[in-house]
Order: structure tokens, then C-alpha cells, then sequence
């Protein structure tokens, strides 16, 4: 193949600005309708050129033939390092949507200012907390160093989408309802504590206006419990978040 001059750093940018695409269209926050597709653009094209000198070396140059294999695979990197992280944000919304009706406010909708669709109260409210918790602990620059770190275990070409591979990114799928459930525990297990303890009482005395008590009951000791625990969501986020990225980075390496 011929070298013709400034062909490997072409090759190189625009290999890096695949894999950064597929990140930024499947990230939290950025993957969002809310950030306009020129801003995205804009935002790949100026960390492309951030992280080239430093990945640049490992990349090559490629023959015109392999190119559509290799823009597949450098996309799919991408997307699966912006999903996997992306995880924590659709388990923030199970906990919203379990416990806006355990809560009693499945019929209050307001407007999603990440997806731009109507959902409950509760779910824009937890997934408005984790893209707060995400900017404030940096967790973009975490998955920044990530794919810069891709680049060396993970060389453009070399990726092959074993059944390892496979199974490793249906078992973080799989994780959403595991840590939906676990953002939701502390809630869940007082308004489910409050149904028995409200069943119980409607049997002691079928007189009293349960049906009227019942959901303000749960309400108010859900909202309460809530507060209180929400001094420890930095601390479950962050490990959250770590984990995200280590399974997404475990994934790339099954792909070797």
C-alpha cells in the first residue's frame, strides 16, 4: 500500500473520533436530545484532537477494504462504554418508577429534560440527582481516560466479538434491575413495611378511612426517608459509577 504524506494522522483522527462518536451518542447527559448534534460534533472533534498525541502511536494505517469492519468495531467500543455507564442513570429511573408508585405519584407527570418526554415525579427526580452527582464527581473525564486507555489494550482492528464478549454485555444489561432495586431499597422497604402495617390495621378495624390515610401515610414516610438518606447518595453513586466503567472496560478486554 502506498504511504502517501499526512495519511496516518488522518487515519489516526479519524479513528480516534469514531470510537469518541459512539461515546458520545450513548453517554449519559451527552447522549441526550437536550445537547444540540452540533454542539456533540463540536465536542468530538475538539477531544479527538485532544487525544490523539497520546493514542495516535498505536494506531496504523489501513487498507480501503477494511475500513467499513473497522468503523463498525471503533463505533461499537464506543457505544459500549457510553451504555455501560449509561446503565446506572436507566437504574435511577427503575427506582423512580417503583417507588413513584409505591409513593402514590404515578399520576403526577412533568416533563424529562433528558429524554424530553412526560415521566412521573419521582424517576426525573432520581435521574436529575445522578447527572448532578455525575458532573460534580468528574465522572466524563473517568470515562475520557477509559477510552484513552482502549487504545492500548484494545488497538483499532483488534476487536472480536466473542461469545465472552457477548455474555459480559448481556450481564451488565442485566444489572439494571439489581441496582434499581438497590437505589430503591431504603424507600422501597419502608412503604412496603407501611402496606403490611396498613393491611393489618384495616383487619384490626374496618372502620378506620384507610383508604384516605393509606397513601398519605406512604407518602409522607417515603418523602421522609428519602431526606434522610440522601446524604449517602455521593458515596453510592461514586462506587456506582466505578463499577459502570470497570465493566465496561472488563467488556473491552473480552473483545480482544
Amino acid at each position: 500500500m502506498i504511504k502517501l504524506p499526512g495519511l496516518e494522522i488522518i487515519t489516526g483522527l479519524m479513528t480516534v473520533g469514531v470510537r469518541l462518536s459512539g461515546l458520545m451518542l450513548f453517554a449519559p447527559l451527552f447522549g441526550g436530545s437536550v445537547i444540540p448534534a452540533r454542539i456533540k460534533a463540536g465536542l468530538v472533534l475538539a477531544l479527538t484532537l485532544l487525544l490523539y498525541p497520546s493514542v495516535g502511536s498505536s494506531i496504523g494505517t489501513y487498507a480501503a477494504g477494511d475500513w467499513p469492519i473497522l468503523v463498525f468495531t471503533e463505533f461499537l467500543i464506543g457505544v459500549g462504554m457510553g451504555l455501560a455507564t449509561n446503565i446506572v442513570f436507566e437504574a435511577a429511573a427503575l427506582a423512580g418508577q417503583v417507588l413513584g408508585i409505591q409513593m402514590g405519584y404515578s399520576l403526577v407527570n412533568i416533563l424529562d429534560p433528558q429524554t424530553q418526554v412526560e415521566s412521573t415525579v419521582i424517576p426525573v427526580f432520581y435521574q436529575t440527582m445522578a447527572t448532578l452527582l455525575f458532573l460534580r464527581m468528574d465522572v466524563f473525564y473517568w470515562l475520557l481516560r477509559a477510552v484513552g486507555k482502549s487504545f492500548v489494550y484494545l488497538p483499532p482492528s483488534t476487536a472480536h466479538l466473542s461469545g465472552l464478549f457477548t455474555r459480559s454485555a448481556l450481564a451488565t444489561g442485566g444489572q439494571v434491575f439489581s441496582l434499581g432495586v438497590q437505589i430503591a431499597a431504603p424507600v422501597l422497604a419502608a412503604t412496603l413495611v407501611a402496606d403490611i402495617l396498613l393491611g393489618l390495621l384495616g383487619k384490626a378495624s374496618a372502620t378506620m378511612p384507610l383508604i384516605v390515610l393509606g397513601p398519605a401515610i406512604k407518602s409522607l414516610l417515603g418523602i421522609a426517608i428519602l431526606i434522610g438518606t440522601l446524604k449517602y447518595w455521593p458515596d453510592l453513586y461514586h462506587h456506582l459509577f466505578q463499577d459502570s466503567i470497570a465493566n465496561g472496560e472488563q467488556m473491552l478486554h473480552l473483545a480482544k
